[in-house]
């Protein structure tokens, strides 16, 4: 029969009046007490192996609900990777200047020995500018010492002797030391706590086009350079940097890439954001040395820099040209010039 019993309904042989088996009966013959099978931790939530998970998750997928929270997950998921991505890369491109000068000419994909500049000095101030010359950016002074009324009202001609006296030492022309020498005195004025000095104007304009005359160029006595100095495209060739053409070319001549231009070869961008008239005649002129050397000056200040620190004064240098052969050129320069005006 299905259930195992005789047809006169007694048990299967073997087998006790409750079912159990010979071997479970007590020692005294009496009839035993059924035993409770006990099944270890049956209390225990058991938790779904992952195909278990997976085969949930996706006939949840399926679902209508989870056919319209799924796609809302996933852009969850890619907006906070992005977030993440933007957090680590963004401050690291933020934090790259754009140099304001272009040396075209110079090989900038040359390192200094040793890699960085030394940072623990900055050059020495050079044979101070009179106080006594002191005027504000395009301001006319009334006179000189002596009595002597400025030719043509250009401030910085308040500078001739000193510039004429301290150029001979050093081997300047005196309407490049004129123009060094008034940037120094306006920055005193109208940022005293940048404390520049003309010794580091003069090093970048050596470096950068040899005080006006790279490419067979000469200052007239006006302060610009003849025939102007335009640098080499910036088109990525030569370990120059990239930058296409931001003026239409009113500055360089060039539409397809910009140049750098003028004794202190500023690009055009940084030269319509600082660009400064120094020598009082209305125009904002970067291949006059007045302009831009004052330009150069203000640029040189940015961001609160005291320029006697030296980690200030190599940051300033290295955010006009980012070139460490570069910087250190300049810190010599500076050095020889502040050292020679001296004796």
């Amino acid at each position: 029969m299905p259930d195992g019993s005789k047809p006169d309904g007694s048990k299967p042989v073997g087998s006790t009046p409750d079912g159990t088996s010979p071997d479970e009966s007590t020692p005294d013959g009496s009839t035993p007490v059924a035993r409770r099978r006990r099944v270890r931790f049956a209390h225990a939530v058991r938790l779904p192996g992952p195909r278990a998970a997976a085969r949930a998750t996706r006939d949840w997928s399926r679902r209508p609900s989870g056919r319209l929270a799924l796609p809302g997950v996933f852009l969850l998921a890619l907006v906070a990777v992005t977030a993440t991505a933007g957090a680590l890369l963004v401050p690291a491109t933020l934090g790259a200047p754009r140099p304001v000068a272009a040396d075209a000419s110079a090989d900038t994909t040359a390192e200094a020995p040793g890699g960085l500049p030394p940072a623990g000095t900055a050059p020495p101030f050079g044979d101070l500018p009179p106080p006594t010359a002191t005027h504000a950016p395009g301001a006319t002074p009334t006179g000189l010492p002596g009595g002597t009324a400025p030719v043509g009202g250009r401030p910085s001609d308040a500078l001739a002797g000193w510039a004429r006296e301290v150029g001979t030492k050093i081997g300047i022309d005196p309407v490049a030391m004129q123009a060094y020498g008034y940037a120094e005195l306006v920055l005193a004025e109208t940022n005293a706590s940048c404390t520049l000095s003309w010794t580091t104007l003069a090093a970048i304009g050596l470096v950068e086009s040899r005080h006006g005359q790279a490419n067979n160029a000469r200052l007239g006595a006006d302060g610009r350079a003849v025939p102007e100095i335009i640098g080499l495209p910036l088109d990525g060739q030569g370990g120059r940097m990239r930058i296409a053409d931001t003026d239409r070319g009113e500055m360089d001549g060039d539409t397809t890439y910009d140049r750098a231009v003028g004794p202190m070869q500023f690009i055009p961008t940084t030269w319509q954001e600082i660009g400064a008239d120094a020598d009082n005649d209305g125009r904002k002129d970067p291949h006059n040395i007045h302009d831009a050397a004052l330009a150069a000056g203000m640029y040189l200040c940015k961001g609160g820099r005291n320029l006697t620190i030296p980690g200030d004064w190599w940051n300033a240098i290295l955010s006009y040209n980012d070139v460490r052969r570069y910087a250190q050129e300049v810190f010599d320069a500076a050095n020889r010039y502040g050292q020679a005006s001296r004796t």
